[in-house]
């Protein structure tokens, strides 16, 4: 495709109001690779490549393998198409020929993608050295009738985190061939396990190396990264072992540009711009007529259907068949039909969730375009790098939405494409997530002094908890599970903080829909909320409380619903505490006590405020951990002097450092919570605290804090760039505030961030 020529188009239609804002030139790189004669592997292992038409390595590929052939564990975090997948096939099919009953076991965040990678391993390993039925994937699809001869039989296992944890780890002694033998143990998309799901993920690791040593074994690990800023350190965070990284590329790849296209502002007044999801339709139809075939990533199921609907009005009859919708919640045959259509060139375009983002092969692309900022770095370049996967020329696009990262990034490319912030972050020893493995652990072997080596110094504090709620007991030197504690795996969500859960009921058909964890159901399924559930729409019409479910009922709304929630915060702790140049910043342990007063009803597609409706819900209180920091006294005078909002000015930039934060780790905007005020009782003066909002806290305040003076640097460029001139959505107003976004004051804000960076 001709890039520069498709941009140029773009700048002639009526349509065009200077929404590029910034193009990236990614120059091609040139393959750095050596011939496969030069690598240490079965010479039947190198025959079979030449077979396939592999004659050369890339360089990490080469790095990666000696490194985990001579017995290190390895972290391979290169960009998409890089080829990180045959790192760990080699060296897991080396260790099966060299060992007859050597074992692997392999592991991907979703089932589909561990299908898709099930095609790519049989294409190398069958039938020349292993039989089909030597490989398999166990997961909740794995029909009962073939479970007992996986177990029995299967050399290489891939499954999922959540299966590792609730069936095969609780279950181990009808695994022990695999475990007595495990060689390697593969964690593909290793930045994917972060915040609450990945603290989870590394407690079901120790618990998967405990067991290993019960059965004489000491597998190595590969782990497949998308880059991050600290990609050995998480790594070693979630596996519990020392690692090796190797993060040069040695791949080819073509030239690609990737623009930064920012929807226009409709609302001069208030700074509002033309939907993103708009100028998405727009994009896509303007790639199809241009026969370039392209994949358009959408942030909810729900708007995955509307961008698509959109795009088929803007096309004429001719091309409209030529796009489909891909998204979670499809029966698996449709989505494996819709892959297949677009690998073959049926289909030309693709309007899909971040379901497409992780690998699965659906051919080469030539345009991305994501429909906001995903929320990290790293899932951006996952999402851009689906085009240009081989050596021919792409093109990406990123849409600005109405919010203060993705507005930062439009005016702070630079940020986005020279540096890397991106920090993955986990918490496995939060007290929340630990004790309920703890427990799965004792399940699958008594407690000793030596699981500290697993679960870390803090274990016996845990233990000692658990003991006194009775739900374990010490018997000599070893602690076991007490009689009422029965099979604790199926109480424990790796993909949330709380057990205890709230049920969503289909009162039209009388059929469960879904669960919602404790700390977010009283945001999104109050009574009056619109819940979306594969797709489809429902209104909750009853939250009971007592019984802890939500009664829903089909709908067809054209709006959504935005819950508004008031916070308090008590001090319990300090753990920590820095200054810079006179301004003291703390990290400590806080209660946090959220009550959730009220909703918005909000159109797609506009955000227009459609009404506003109260709601009477309990106050919850969870214990977590924050960082905050004292105010200038010269601030103070300033703001003082010029009769400004001195509240309005810690309240935006509460909300302004928020909407920063996740440039500096990998987090959404809603895993951080905050709270200012012009005086706090427990340390006696104005305070802006910003906080995890999971109960225990997994690592984001810890990471501000840390970074605390390029985040007031970032937060002061956020503010004094935006055009608006009392504050937007793109600045200091946020969608979740509980006082409607009052008082705010921008040049109070503009003030304290000048002399908090002086």
């Amino acid at each position: 495709m001709d890039a520069v020529a498709f941009l140029h188009h773009l700048k002639t239609l009526p349509i065009y109001r200077q929404q590029l804002v910034h193009i990236e030139h990614i120059p091609s790189q040139r393959v750095v690779c050596s011939e496969l004669d030069t690598l240490n592997i079965k010479p039947a292992l190198k025959a079979r490549l030449k077979s396939l038409g592999i004659s050369s390595l890339y360089s990490h590929q080469i790095k990666a393998l000696n490194l985990s052939l001579a017995g290190e564990n390895v972290i391979i975090a290169t960009p998409s198409a890089s080829g990180k997948t045959l790192c760990y096939h080699l060296a897991t099919l080396e260790a099966l020929l060299t060992n007859k009953n050597s074992c692997a076991l392999y592991l991907f965040p979703t089932k589909a993608l561990a299908q898709d990678q099930l095609s790519s391993l049989q294409e190398i390993a069958c039938p020349e050295f292993l039989s089909n039925g030597a490989i398999a994937t166990f997961d909740g699809d794995t029909p009962q009738a073939q479970r007992m001869s996986i177990k029995k039989q299967a050399r290489i296992v891939l499954t999922n985190p959540d299966m590792l944890h609730l069936a095969i780890l609780p279950n181990h002694q009808s695994w022990s061939r695999l475990f007595r033998n495990l060689s390697y143990v593969v964690i593909d998309e290793a930045h994917v396990y972060r915040g609450v799901f990945g603290s989870h993920a590394a407690n079901v690791l120790r618990r998967l190396r405990r067991v290993c040593t019960l059965y004489n074994s000491s597998p190595r690990f590969i782990c497949c990264s998308a880059t991050i800023a600290n990609p050995k350190e998480h790594a070693q965070n979630l596996v519990g072992l020392p690692f090796q990284v190797i993060s040069e590329d040695g791949s080819p790849h073509g030239k690609k540009y990737f623009a930064f296209w920012n929807p226009p502002i409709i609302d001069e007044t208030k700074s509002t711009r033309r939907s993103p999801n708009s100028e998405a339709a727009f994009l896509l139809s303007q790639l199809i007529a241009s026969n370039i075939r392209s994949l358009i990533f959408t942030r909810t199921r729900k708007l995955t259907e509307l961008v698509y609907i959109y795009t088929q009005q803007q096309l004429p009859s001719s091309l409209s068949s030529k796009i489909s919708p891909y998204r979670a919640g499809y029966l698996p045959e449709t989505r494996r039909q819709i892959e297949r259509q677009f690998f073959n060139g049926e289909l030309l375009g693709l309007v899909a969730t971040t379901a497409l983002e992780l690998g699965i092969d659906i051919g080469d692309l030539e345009a991305t375009v994501l429909t906001g900022y995903p929320g990290s770095i790293a899932s951006a370049w996952q999402q851009a790098g689906r085009s240009g996967r081989t050596t021919g020329s792409s093109l990406s696009f990123l849409i600005g939405q109405d919010n203060p990262l993705d507005q930062y990034l439009m005016r702070h490319p630079d940020f986005f494409f020279s540096k890397n912030f991106d920090n993955a972050l986990i918490n496995p020893e939060n007290p929340y997530i630990l004790e309920p493995h703890l427990l799965c652990a004792a399940w699958e072997k008594p407690l000793d002094s030596d699981d500290k080596d697993f679960f870390g110094s803090n274990i016996e504090i845990e233990v000692g908890r658990l003991v006194r709620e009775g739900k374990m007991r010490q018997v000599k030197n070893k602690w076991y599970l007490s009689p009422t504690v029965a099979y604790p795996a199926q109480d424990v969500n790796i993909r949330a903080t709380s057990k205890n859960n709230y049920t969503v009921v289909d009162i039209s058909q009388g059929c469960m829909l879904e669960t919602v964890e404790e700390s977010a159901a009283f945001s999104q399924i109050h009574p009056g909320a619109i819940y979306l559930h594969q797709g489809e729409s429902y209104l909750i019409v009853e939250l009971d409380l007592s019984t802890r479910t939500a009664l829903a009922t089909p709908t067809q709304v054209d709006y959504y619903t935005q819950a508004k929630e008031i916070t308090d915060l008590s001090v319990t702790r300090i753990t920590r505490e820095k200054e810079h140049k006179g301004i003291k910043v703390y990290l400590g342990n806080v209660d946090v006590t959220t009550t959730v007063i009220g909703f918005k009803k909000k159109r797609q597609f506009t955000e227009e405020v459609l009404g506003e409706e109260p709601l009477a819900l309990p106050p919850q209180t969870f214990f977590t951990q924050s960082l905050w920091f004292d105010l200038p006294q010269k601030a103070i005078n300033r703001i003082a002097d010029a009769g400004l909002d001195f509240y309005g000015g810690l309240h935006a930039c509460e909300h302004a450092s928020i909407g920063i934060l996740p440039l500096f780790a990998l987090c959404d905007r809603n895993d951080i919570g905050g709270v200012s005020t012009s005086f706090h009782p427990d340390t006696g003066k104005a305070q802006i605290f910003i906080y995890d909002a999971y109960p225990g806290g997994i690592g984001i305040a810890e990471k501000g804090f840390e970074m605390i003076t390029e985040l007031w640097r970032a937060t002061l460029s956020l503010i004094e760039e935006c055009p608006c001139s009392d504050g937007c959505p793109s600045c200091i107003q946020s969608p979740k505030c509980g006082n409607n976004n009052q008082p705010l004051d921008k040049k109070a804000a503009l003030i304290l961030l000048e002399e908090l960076t002086a």
